[in-house]
């Protein structure tokens, strides 16, 4: 069973280990530490059978919502659980009454752009050089709405 919990220091090394499975340029876990302590109340952890299995980080800047990182443990995509994630972070950021919440998404990384794209995020512009190796990003914002329902398809 899928339980999405806040992140907790004993979390850090296997939420280092999926960032680093599943980013170019992953966060060094000192600065996944250093997120954590910024923004407590809005990183947060998918946990299968006792097992952290994917992650969102984000953060609130003044109106809005930030999403600056989420990954899902390469074994475990396409089961829904960026989605539970993503709609984890997003109600936690209405209910605190943000307007509206961003990312951004390297342009290649076209699953990534799909997967924003069917939660209703729209690209609102480019960040040029974004990345160390000089690849733009596309920002994509979501101004809120109604909420579609997730569930998992997988089976334990």
């Amino acid at each position: 069973m899928l339980l999405v919990r806040g992140f907790t220091p004993r979390d850090l090394s296997r939420v280092y280990d999926i960032e680093c499975k599943s980013f170019k340029d992953p966060y060094h876990v000192m600065v996944l530490l250093n997120l954590y302590e910024l923004y407590p109340e809005s990183f947060f952890v998918a946990e299968e059978d006792g097992v952290v299995v994917g992650y969102v980080i984000s953060r609130r800047v003044d109106t809005s919502g930030h999403i600056l990182a989420i990954a899902t443990d390469p074994s475990h995509r396409r089961w829904g659980i960026g989605k539970v994630l993503m709609a984890t972070v997003m109600e936690h950021f209405r209910k605190i009454g943000a307007n509206d919440i961003w990312l951004e998404v390297r342009a290649s990384n076209e699953v990534a752009i799909g997967f924003y794209k069917g939660l209703g995020f729209e690209e609102a512009g480019k960040a040029l050089g974004y990345y160390s190796d000089g690849e733009e990003a596309l920002i994509f914002k979501k101004k809120w709405g109604k909420w579609p329902t997730f569930s998992l398809s997988h089976t334990s």
